[in-house]
């Protein structure tokens, strides 16, 4: 099933569903029209013209007509209307008219606007997994490197074990991080693995002989190896909100950042096994500090503040027990450990 076809399902599904119980609210600054430009994103257009940008599926309204009218391109003329009392927007291509003979036309996917930033999860999307205890222990391994190297690189060999198969010619190579542990709980949700490079097997055997065709940053003793994932990453999501009530906590920032803010990609201690999918959109919430309660007069009389909000998250990779989000808006610090919960 092609990417095109998949989105359109999954956008079908969701203007079909009733799941937004409160009111579309408009921005109180939105234009009656709008033509999108290149470097637009849904998110931003959305935000344009609603006060919560994951309400976009309540108010669009899909022209058959249109080729394509689940994605948007620059050029397309974006129109707000009311029907029946309630905001609408509608769609028209913006091409200007010209007189075309007969011949085959095709319009590029990868042209559509895309939902966020893609520079900025690019490297998340395919180059950053979770993976289990199983998944680590078993995974072929980095057993030394060919030569006497004292950084081993790009254009190195290196001899690695637990390869048994010939049935992958080329393999991705992981640096096994920390762990992932539930704050709550305490359950071990996966481990962070990294791509640290990229090479084709030179020779099979105990160990197998590998060519680093591509790294980006040095390659171990004890990196992990996987056959080489050639998936294209789905980057056009919908926004849309999570099943009611559902609440976890940000357990990691990844990348080495240690202040988060827009724009920074969070693990969430939430899954596909509870039903996260990519668009899902959560907002974050600042875990209320104990504080001392000095006026009532009673001994060690304690209080907790209320939870306050920090800003929005939009979940772009899902795995078993963990995802990845985005920080599209950040209204104040976002810590490790704070919440986040249905918006």
């Amino acid at each position: 099933m092609t990417t095109k076809k998949l989105f359109g399902m999954v956008f079908a599904a969701l203007l079909a569903s009733s799941l937004f119980a409160a009111d579309v609210v408009l921005n109180p600054e939105h234009p009656d029209r709008y033509v999108v430009v290149e470097g637009d994103t849904l998110w931003d257009i959305s935000t344009m013209f609603l006060r919560d940008p994951w309400l976009w599926p309540e108010i669009w309204y899909v022209n058959p007509q249109v080729k394509n009218p689940h994605l948007i391109y620059p050029g397309d003329i974006l129109t707000l209307v009311y029907v029946d009392g309630k905001p609408t927007l509608q769609m028209s291509r913006g091409y200007s008219t010209v007189t075309l003979s007969p011949q085959v036309r095709e319009e590029s996917l990868e042209k559509a606007i895309p939902t966020i930033p893609l520079n900025v999860i690019e490297p998340f999307l395919t180059r950053a997994i979770v993976v289990s205890e199983d998944e680590l222990e078993t995974a072929p391994y980095v057993v030394q490197s060919a030569g006497e190297h004292v950084v081993t690189g790009v254009g190195d060999r290196v001899y690695a074990r637990g390869i048994e198969e010939q049935n992958h010619p080329v393999y991705d190579i992981y640096n096994p991080g920390g762990p992932y542990i539930d704050p709550d709980t305490n359950e071990l949700l996966g481990y962070e693995a990294l791509f640290v490079g990229r090479g084709p097997v030179e020779q099979y055997g105990d160990p197998a002989t590998l060519y680093l065709a591509e790294t980006t940053r040095e390659v171990r003793v004890g990196d992990r190896l996987r056959p080489s994932d050639r998936t294209t990453a789905f980057t056009h999501y919908q926004p849309h909100r999570p099943p009611d009530n559902t609440e976890g906590r940000i357990i990691s920032v990844l990348d080495g950042v240690t202040q988060i803010g827009q724009f920074n990609v969070v693990t969430i201690n939430l899954g596909t096994r509870e039903g996260i999918e990519p668009g899902h959109v959560f907002r974050v919430y600042q875990d209320g500090a104990m504080v001392k309660d000095t006026v009532s007069g009673k001994r060690n009389d304690m209080v907790k503040l209320p939870d306050e909000d920090a800003g929005l998250i939009m979940v772009f990779r899902s795995f078993e027990k963990v995802s990845f989000g985005l920080v599209m808006k950040a209204t104040s610090a976002i810590h490790i450990n704070d919440f986040v919960r249905t918006p």
